[in-house]
C-alpha cells in the first residue's frame, strides 16, 4: 500500500523484515516458532524465563529500605541547576546539612552531547546560585573538594552521563578528594505519560554502587520547556515530591535511604543490583521512542500533529538524545534494536532540519517534508458564494404563515433566557425583563405573550454562579406558570453564534428544575452575524470566506475557549465526553430543504428521551422549516430545551423583519444633547471597528479612553481616579451637544484562568457602569458595545427593569427603548454586540444616529442645492431669536438655509451675534451657514475673517469697475486661504437694506460685458447681480426682472452661482 501511494513507512519496513526473519527461522506451522523465541534463540536469551521470574513490589521494598537506613547528618551536592537547586534547598528544609557547589561548562551543549562526547568545566563558581543557596540555609564548598569533604553521602546533580562520568572517573576527579561515601549523580532524560520523572542517578561507596533512576519531564539545559513545564518540575524538586526509581546493593541504599525518601513522594526500588535503574530508564526510552498506536504517547502527540502546535512541552532533540542513549547500548550489548535505530534516524533528521527545538511530535514533519502530505487536521477555510450555491434549493414554500397558524393552536410561550443582551438582535415588539421576580414573571404571564426575553447577563458569570442563578430563574417562573391558567412555556437558552457561553452547565440547570426534556436541541445559525452550520460544521463568515468556528478568535476565548468546528464534537468537547459525538443526532440541510416541515417534525418525534441534536441552517428559510416542524412536534406533546443563537427565536414566533430604525422614527431628531457611546469588548473586530469609527467620525466625535490598568490592576485610588476623570469629561461633552466615545484601552489584559479573566472583566465592566451612573446628562442616545458591556448599564448604570425590542438599529444590532423606571426613561438603547458587523458597521450605526454635522463651507451648501435642483433661502438676523426662527423653519420645512449678518448688525450685536448663529448652525438638524453680508469697507471684511463665519460678501458695487476688481481680488485672496466662499456684486440695487440706501438714478443692471471680465479677474465664487429687483417695496405693478440677463450671465460666465435680492430675501441659485 506504501508503495501504491509512494509513501515511505521506514519503520514498518524494518518490522516487516523482521517478521520475515523470524518465519525464515521457523519450523513450519510450528507454534513455537514466534518472532520473539527466534530472536531469543539468536541472541542467546531466555526470555520466556525473564518473563516469569518471581515478582515483587519496589515500593514494598522502598519502605524497608527507609526504615532501616542509617542516620545522614551532612550532604555534599554538586548542580545547582533548576532542579538540583530545588532538590538541595528541600534537603534543608527537611533539617539537613547541605554543602552545595555549582559548576559551569565551557562548551555548547551541541559540541558537548553530539561532537567528541567532552566535557571541560569551568572551576569557578556561579556565584548568583551559590548566594540564593547560602540565603536558604546552605553551606558552600570551594573548591569541589570541600563540598565532598566529611560528608555522609554525595548528591551529584549534573545534567547528562558524560558530566557524571568527568567528575567521577574524569579530570574532575583530581579536584574531589577521595570518595569512601555513599554518593548518586543524575542526569536529565525524557518524559513519560505519568508526569514522573525521569533521570539517572548512580551512587558508591568504596566497594558499592548504587543506580537510581526518578522520571521527570525536563529538557536538556540548552532546550528549556516551555515556562509552565520548567515551573511545574522545579517546584517538585523543591518540594520534594519527586517519584524516584533506585537500584543497587542493600549497604548503599540503606546509606542513602534517607535522602531518597526526603527528595521523592514515590520511591521504587528495582532489583538486579546496579544498573538496573538504568535499564529501567533505558527501556522507557525505547518504549516512549517506538510508541505503538495505542499507547498514551501516540493518543497525546497525535493531537499535537492535527492542531499543528509544536509548542516544546518535550523537545524533539530529547528523543535524538535519549534514543541515542539505547542505540549506543544496544551496540554495548550487541544486541540489535532495528526500529529503535530507525526511529533514532528520523529524529535525527527531525534535528537536523532544524525543528530540534519544536515539540518532539514535529518529527512528523519529516514525513511531511518527504511527501508533501500535510498531516495538519485543520477543517479548509471555504469560499462562502461557491458552498452556498452547492446546497440544493430551498424548500419552495415560505413556513411564515403555517408558523403563525401553528402558533394560534400552540399556546406555550417562549421563554428566551438571554446570556447577554444582544440576543434580542433579529426580533422587534417583544418587551426584555431584566428582574425575574414572580410577581413580575406572573404578570408578564397573564398577558399571554408569544415570547419575552429574560435577560441573566450569566456569561460574565462564573459556571457555578450561572447554574445557581438559571435555578433560581425556572423556579421562579416555575411557581409563576402554576398561578397562571392555561399558560405553558418553551424555555430557549439564546447563546452566542460563536459557540461561547455556559454549555451545557446551563442547560444542566433548566433540567435539574423543570426535568428531562425529551430533546436539546442545538442550533447557532445567525445569518446576519455570518454564523452558518453546514454538514455539522459550524462556521463564521469573514468577508467571502467561511472559517470553522474553532480556528476563529471566538475559540480562543480566555473563559469559553473550545477545539471543535464539528457540533457533534463540540457537544462531546462542552459535556467532556459525557455525550459521545457518535450519539449526537442532526437536522441535515438536505432534510430541511427536500422534506420539509413535516420531515423535521418526525425526526424529532423518533429522537430517543434525552438526546442531543444539532441543526444545520444556511438561510433564514432553513430556520422557519425547522421552527415549523419543531411547533409540529410540540403539538404532538413533545418537549425541548433549545440552545441557539438569536435567528432561531425570530423565526420560532414568526416575526417578520422590517428595516433599521431611525433617530426620525422615534421623534427625537430635533434633540440637541450628544449620544454616549461605550465600548468594553475586546474581541479582534470590535477593535477593528472602533479604529474605522474614530477614522470616519473622528471630526465630531469626542473621545475618552479608560485604562484597563488602572482600572482592574492598579490600587483603589488610581481606579477612583480615573472613573471620576472619564465621568467629568463625559458630562461637559454631552452637555455641549458632543457625541462621545468611552473606551476602554485595547491592550488585552487576561488572568492566568478563567476565572481570573473573569474577574478582570467584571472589575472594569463594574467601573463602566460607575462611570455612566455618574454622567447626569441625559444622553440624546445610548450604544453599548459588547454583550457584558450593555448588559451592565442597562440594569445597573441606567437601573432599566424593562425594555421594549423597538427593533434595529442595524441588521443583527438591537435597539431597546428604556422603561419608565429607568434613568432615563425612553432613551434609545442600542446594543451592539461584540462579533457582528464589518469594520465599517459600528462608524455605519454612529454616523446615522449622531446630530447632523455642521456643512464646512457654504460652497458645499450651494453645490448640494445646484445638484438637488432647488434653492436655499438667506435669511438676514440680528438677535438670538431671529436665528432660532430661521433654524425652526428650516427643520420644519427639512431645507438647508444660510443666516446672514449684516455689518449694522454686527455693529449692534458683536461678536456674541456671530457665536449664536454659528451654535444655532452647530446644533440644527438640517445643514445651516453663516454668512457676512454686503461687506462694505476693506477693515470690516478683513475682522469678519476670524470671527467663524463660513462665507461673506465683498460689496465694492459702488466703485468704479476697476476699483471693485481690485478690491474685491484682495478680499477674495485672504476668505479663499481660510477656505471661506467668497460672493461680489456688480450692479446696484436701489431701495435700502438696513443703513444702506441706494436712489433709483444711481441704480444700475449688471454688465454682462463687464461681468466676465470681474469675475475672472476676481476669482470669485458666487455673484450678486441686478436683473430689476430692488430693496424694499417693489410699485404696485410688481418686480420687472430680467430673468434674460440672469440666463446670460450663467451661460457666458465661470462663476458657480449667482444671488437675487427680492424684498430682502436672497434666493441663492
Amino acid at each position: 500500500m506504501a508503495k501504491s501511494l509512494i509513501f515511505p513507512l521506514p519503520l514498518l519496513a524494518v518490522a516487516h523484515q523482521q517478521l520475515i526473519l523470524g518465519s525464515s527461522h521457523g519450523q513450519g506451522d510450528d507454534s513455537d516458532a514466534t518472532l520473539v523465541k527466534v530472536w531469543g534463540k539468536l541472541l542467546g536469551a531466555n526470555i520466556q524465563d525473564a518473563a516469569s521470574a518471581e515478582l515483587y513490589e519496589p515500593e514494598q521494598l522502598a519502605r524497608q529500605i527507609i526504615a532501616k537506613s542509617t542516620v545522614v547528618k551532612r550532604i555534599g551536592f554538586i548542580g545547582l541547576g533548576a532542579m538540583g537547586f530545588g532538590m538541595a534547598t528541600h534537603l534543608l528544609k527537611s533539617n539537613f546539612c547541605v554543602v552545595g557547589y555549582d559548576l559551569l561548562c565551557t562548551l555548547p551543549a551541541c559540541e558537548f552531547v553530539y561532537a567528541l562526547h567532552v566535557c571541560i568545566f569551568c572551576l569557578r563558581v556561579y556565584k548568583p546560585t551559590l548566594t540564593r543557596f547560602v540565603n536558604a540555609g546552605g553551606l558552600i564548598g570551594n573548591p569541589p573538594a570541600e563540598t565532598s569533604k566529611d560528608v555522609d553521602v554525595l548528591v551529584v546533580m549534573v545534567t547528562n552521563e558524560t558530566q557524571a562520568r568527568a567528575f567521577l572517573y574524569g579530570d574532575l576527579r583530581s579536584h574531589c578528594r577521595s570518595i569512601y561515601h555513599p554518593f548518586f549523580y543524575s542526569i536529565p532524560c525524557i518524559c513519560e505519560p505519568a508526569g514522573a520523572t525521569l533521570a539517572n542517578v548512580h551512587s558508591c561507596t568504596r566497594n558499592h554502587e548504587l543506580t537510581l533512576t526518578t522520571t521527570r519531564i525536563m529538557n536538556e539545559f540548552w532546550c528549556l520547556p516551555p515556562p509552565s513545564v520548567f515551573v511545574t518540575y522545579t517546584l517538585r524538586a523543591s518540594e520534594g515530591t519527586l517519584t524516584i526509581m533506585a537500584s543497587g546493593t542493600d549497604e548503599a541504599l540503606t546509606c542513602t535511604g534517607s535522602v531518597l525518601s526526603a527528595l521523592s513522594e514515590k520511591l521504587y526500588v528495582i532489583r538486579g543490583g546496579c544498573g538496573a535503574g538504568s535499564g529501567v530508564k533505558m527501556i522507557n526510552q525505547l518504549l516512549a521512542g517506538n510508541s505503538g498506536g495505542t499507547s498514551w504517547m501516540f493518543e497525546n502527540r497525535v493531537p499535537h500533529m492535527l492542531d499543528n502546535d509544536y509548542t516544546p512541552y518535550s523537545a524533539l532533540d530529547i528523543f535524538v538524545k535519549d534514543l541515542g542513549i539505547v542505540t549506543r547500548e544496544s551496540s554495548s550489548l550487541k544486541v540489535p534494536l532495528h526500529i529503535a535505530t530507525v526511529a533514532h534516524q528520523l529524529f535525527l533528521a527531525g534535528s537536523a532540519a532544524g525543528w530540534g527545538r519544536q515539540d518532539d511530535a514535529g518529527v512528523v514533519k519529516v514525513y511531511e517534508t518527504l511527501t508533501g502530505v500535510k498531516v495538519e487536521g485543520k477543517l479548509p477555510v471555504l469560499k462562502k458564494e461557491v458552498v452556498l450555491q452547492s446546497l440544493p434549493p430551498e424548500w419552495p414554500l415560505d413556513p411564515i404563515d403555517d408558523i403563525h397558524r401553528l402558533n394560534q393552536s400552540n399556546s406555550k410561550t417562549l421563554v428566551v433566557l438571554d446570556d447577554d443582551p444582544t440576543g434580542t438582535q433579529t426580533v422587534h415588539d417583544i418587551e426584555v425583563l431584566t428582574e425575574w421576580s414572580v410577581e413580575s414573571l406572573v404578570e408578564k404571564l397573564r398577558k399571554k405573550p408569544k415570547c419575552f426575553f429574560i435577560l441573566t447577563n450569566s456569561r460574565s458569570l462564573s459556571s457555578e454562579k450561572a447554574s445557581a442563578l438559571i435555578k433560581d430563574i425556572c423556579g421562579n417562573l416555575s411557581v409563576a406558570a402554576k398561578s397562571v391558567e392555561n399558560i405553558d412555556y418553551t424555555v430557549v437558552l439564546r447563546g452566542d453564534s460563536t459557540l461561547r457561553g455556559h454549555f451545557p452547565e446551563e442547560a444542566d440547570a433548566v433540567v435539574s428544575l423543570l426535568g428531562e426534556m425529551d430533546a436539546w436541541i442545538i442550533c447557532p445559525f445567525f445569518l446576519q452575524g455570518g454564523r452558518y452550520t453546514i454538514k455539522d460544521i459550524h462556521y463564521v463568515a469573514d468577508s467571502d470566506w467561511l472559517v470553522p468556528a474553532g480556528d476563529t478568535e471566538f475559540a480562543r476565548d480566555a473563559s469559553f475557549g473550545y477545539k471543535s468546528s464539528n457540533l457533534r464534537e463540540w457537544v462531546e468537547e462542552k459535556t467532556r465526553g459525557r455525550i459521545p459525538a457518535s450519539s449526537v443526532s442532526s437536522i441535515s440541510i438536505n432534510l430541511l430543504r427536500e422534506g420539509g416541515p413535516d420531515a423535521v417534525c418526525d425526526t424529532l418525534c423518533n429522537l430517543q428521551k434525552g438526546s442531543t441534536c444539532i441543526v444545520n441552517a444556511a438561510s433564514e428559510r432553513d430556520m422557519a422549516v425547522f421552527s415549523a416542524g419543531m411547533i409540529q412536534a410540540e403539538l404532538r406533546g413533545k418537549s425541548f430545551l433549545c440552545r441557539t443563537a438569536a435567528s432561531f427565536v425570530s423565526t420560532r414566533i414568526g416575526i417578520i423583519p422590517k428595516a433599521p430604525i431611525l433617530p426620525k422614527d422615534l421623534g427625537i431628531n430635533k434633540e440637541r444633547k450628544g449620544g454616549l457611546i461605550v465600548v468594553g469588548s475586546y474581541v479582534p473586530k470590535t477593535t477593528k471597528q472602533v479604529e474605522e469609527l474614530k477614522l470616519q467620525c473622528g471630526h465630531f466625535l469626542k473621545k475618552l479612553e479608560v485604562s484597563v490598568d488602572k482600572l482592574a490592576m492598579k490600587s483603589l485610588e488610581e481606579r477612583e481616579e480615573e472613573i471620576n476623570r472619564v465621568a467629568e469629561m463625559a458630562n461637559l461633552f454631552l452637555g455641549a451637544s458632543k457625541d462621545t466615545l468611552i473606551m476602554t484601552s485595547r491592550e488585552l489584559i487576561t488572568g492566568k484562568t478563567a476565572c481570573e479573566s473573569l474577574e478582570i472583566n467584571f472589575k472594569v465592566s463594574s467601573a463602566l457602569v460607575e462611570i455612566v451612573r455618574r454622567i447626569s446628562t441625559r444622553p440624546r442616545y445610548i450604544l453599548a458595545k459588547g454583550g457584558i458591556t450593555s448588559s451592565d448599564l442597562a440594569t445597573k448604570a441606567l437601573e432599566a427593569k424593562c425594555a421594549k425590542v423597538v427593533g434595529q438599529a442595524l441588521a443583527g444590532i438591537p435597539l431597546w427603548q428604556l422603561g419608565p423606571e429607568s434613568r432615563h426613561p425612553g432613551v434609545p438603547y442600542i446594543v451592539f454586540p461584540g462579533n457582528v458587523g464589518d469594520s465599517k458597521a459600528l462608524a455605519d450605526v454612529v454616523k446615522s444616529w449622531a446630530l447632523p454635522s455642521r456643512l464646512s463651507s457654504t460652497k458645499q451648501l450651494l453645490l448640494n442645492a445646484e445638484r438637488g435642483g432647488y434653492a436655499v433661502g438667506a435669511f438676514n438676523v440680528y438677535n438670538m431669536e431671529g436665528a432660532e426662527a430661521v433654524v425652526a423653519a428650516a427643520e420644519e420645512e427639512n431645507s438647508p438655509a444660510i443666516l446672514q449678518i449684516h455689518p449694522s448688525a454686527l455693529k449692534q450685536g458683536g461678536i456674541p451675534l456671530v457665536a449664536c448663529c454659528v451654535s444655532a448652525a452647530e446644533q440644527a438638524n438640517v445643514p445651516i451657514t453663516v454668512h457676512f453680508d454686503h461687506g462694505t469697507s476693506k477693515q470690516e471684511l478683513v475682522e469678519a475673517l476670524d470671527l467663524g463665519f463660513d462665507s461673506l460678501m465683498v460689496d465694492g458695487s459702488h466703485l468704479s469697475l476697476k476699483d471693485n476688481i481690485a478690491y474685491t481680488k484682495y478680499i477674495s485672496l485672504l476668505a479663499h486661504s481660510k477656505n471661506m466662499l467668497v460672493e461680489a456684486e456688480l450692479g446696484r440695487l436701489s431701495g435700502t437694506e438696513d443703513d444702506l440706501t441706494v436712489e433709483d438714478y444711481e441704480a444700475r443692471l449688471t454688465d454682462i460685458s463687464q461681468a466676465e471680465e470681474f469675475i475672472d479677474e476676481t476669482g470669485i465664487d458666487a455673484l450678486a447681480v441686478c436683473i430689476g429687483n430692488v430693496h424694499g417695496k417693489y410699485p404696485a405693478s410688481g418686480p420687472n426682472l430680467r430673468l434674460d440677463l440672469l440666463k446670460v450671465n450663467y451661460k457666458q460666465s465661470n462663476v458657480s452661482y449667482f444671488s437675487v435680492a427680492i424684498d430682502n430675501v436672497r434666493i441663492e441659485s
